[in-house]
């Protein structure tokens, strides 16, 4: 008998999976253990293996698909078994039903000509052969919505597997999107600078020239594509007007992502992306002065992220405003000014987080000064050794990391049935980054050397900052520290970073008269705030954590045991 087999559920946060790629296609034989696909969930792409052997009878959910955990996957049973029952969501057929010498339904029907109509979502069995729906994909746990940056390929190019198609801004980074399928970009469903939610139609991929008319609205209404044989026939009934169709929507698309051309006083026309051109004007910069690297000297994205202003004149003259982009450097005397900057998504989501961390948990915060002398000698000579470097902020992380394990009541999370203490120990590092905020983790950072810790610090924030990091790099932190020391703060408090109960804040080393001995001396102290969420971490247990924290910090070796 046939065996349905359901969108499985690979981590504790997945709701849905992206099928990222089939192994296995309809007729072939599966064995127990084999690899039937690769999907996609909120935190990485995972090798799928059946449970069951026989053959693969029908695909529920198409490459580039998303689907809800326990939505129809695949069947596997016994070649040419009817499976129009299964489809229909009725109970399964019996072996001797299966093995009746009558034709079953859904071949007759096909046999006719006519579709298999089943309340399955129509996928590459119901498009125009080798056509493929890309759709805004779920890039976070947390992302219901995607901003499309920039789009690498344009309709009419060739896309390869494994291509990047765009770059879509999440609610955490801007990260590069590629392609599963292979063939033409026949339809660009969100342009540049325009957000839509996940799941949305993003792109249609296939074969040159195919005729893709209505697919995108049939999926925008949450209907079926057109049924490949009605698709096929439609195509060969349109075979004469079909290249106008195409022409006309390459045109189309193309005044939708066409470069923006802007002339200067003499008369050089410059060629300028409107993603470009947009961040350019947000940044004050003069597109004048900006060397562009795209094709035919057209500026692009990163030419103006890129961009370093040499010194320039203070005014313009008016000769040189006339038919030109011109940016005034500063507001002269007597005028007001403001400039209205669109929300990215990774602001929103910031705001949105936050301010529920605020309103929801219950904080108090505890701060203590710590003699940081003992941590500078022994980090100079920690980096006195070859290939070796430890940044204070490292040692602090060691030091939370280590305190975590002596005072778990911390390392914990709030839920209403129960308070949740973690085991493991995850350290998240808060990193600036343009847009705003992002938190990388160090996943069990107790178990890790402090030069482990500082490599992968560095790593992490310089994929956050060049926006390569993935979700993945960015889930299940357990304890936050935020470090503003390096910019001279030497005090504040942080906003806990939800689900975590806890959150530290560390300022600036200073160097200042302190009493030791009955003696006033010179030395070098860093303070640290813990804000604490009170329906986890009470007042004593904060505290206790604070000095075993300062003992770690002031006698470093103790790290080392």
């Amino acid at each position: 008998m046939a065996t349905v087999i359901t969108m499985p559920r690979l981590s504790d946060t997945m709701t849905e999976g992206t099928v990222a790629k089939w192994l296995k296609k309809v007729g072939d034989k599966i064995n127990e253990g084999d690899i039937l696909a690769e999907i996609e969930t909120d935190k990485a792409t995972m090798e799928f293996e059946s449970f069951n052997s026989g053959t693969l009878l029908h695909i529920g959910i198409q490459e580039g698909e998303s689907a809800s955990v326990d939505s129809l996957l695949a069947i596997i049973g016994k070649e040419g078994e009817d499976i129009s029952d299964l489809l229909e969501g009725k109970a399964a057929p019996k072996p001797e039903e299966a093995q009746s010498d009558d034709k079953p339904a859904a071949a007759e029907k096909q046999e006719q000509g006519k579709p298999d109509e089943t309340p399955v979502k129509a996928a590459s069995s119901s498009l125009p052969k080798g056509v493929v729906v890309v759709t805004m994909p779920r890039l976070s746990d947390t992302m219901t919505d995607g901003t499309v940056a920039t789009w690498i390929k344009k309709v009419g190019d060739k896309v390869s597997e494994g291509d990047i198609l765009a770059e879509i801004e999440t609610d955490k980074a801007t990260m590069e999107f590629e392609s599963f399928s292979a063939g033409t970009l026949l339809y660009i469903g969100v342009n540049e600078g325009e957000s839509a939610p996940v799941d949305s139609v993003l792109a249609i991929i296939g074969p040159e020239g195919t005729d893709i008319s209505g697919i995108a609205e049939n999926y925008k209404k949450g209907g079926a594509a057109p049924d490949a044989a009605a698709g096929a026939s439609s195509a060969e009934a349109k075979a004469d007007t079909n290249s106008g169709t195409a022409e006309k929507q390459d045109t189309a698309t193309a005044d939708e992502t066409k470069e923006t051309v802007e002339t200067v006083s003499d008369g050089r026309r410059i060629f300028i992306s409107p993603l470009a051109k947009k961040i350019a004007e947000e940044k004050g910069i003069n597109i004048s002065q900006i060397k562009g690297t795209g094709e035919n000297g057209r500026i692009v994205k990163s030419d103006v992220e890129n961009f370093t202003p040499s010194a320039a004149p203070s005014t313009v003259s008016e000769s040189a405003k006339e038919g030109a982009t011109v940016v005034r450097p500063f507001v002269p005397a007597g005028e007001t000014s403001s400039e209205e900057i669109k929300n990215s998504q990774m602001r929103k989501v910031i705001a949105k987080r936050l301010s529920e961390s605020a309103h929801a948990a219950p904080v108090f915060y505890l701060t203590i000064e710590v003699a940081m002398d003992e941590a500078m000698k022994s980090r100079g000579v920690i980096n006195s050794l070859p290939e070796t470097k430890v940044s204070f902020n490292d040692m602090v992380i060691k030091a939370c990391a280590m305190a975590l394990r002596k005072h778990p009541k911390v390392n914990s999370q709030w839920k209403e049935e129960a308070t949740i203490i973690h085991h493991h120990i995850n350290v998240g590092v808060a990193v600036a980054v343009e847009d705003g905020l992002l938190v990388p983790v160090l996943k069990f950072a107790d178990q890790m050397s402090l030069s482990q810790i500082g490599a992968s610090v560095r790593d992490l924030a310089g994929k956050a900052k060049n926006k390569k990091i993935q979700p993945a790099e960015m889930e299940g932190s357990t304890f936050t520290v935020s470090n503003l020391g390096m910019f001279g703060i030497t005090e504040f408090t942080s906003i806990i970073n939800q689900p975590n109960s806890a959150i530290l804040s560390v300022g600036a080393i200073i160097e200042k008269p302190v009493v030791r001995g009955g003696q006033i001396v010179v030395g070098n102290t860093m303070k640290v705030t813990l804000a604490c969420d009170h329906r986890t971490v009470d007042g004593a247990t904060g505290a206790q954590f604070l000095q075993t924290l300062r003992q770690y910090l002031e006698n470093p070796v103790t790290m080392l045991a």
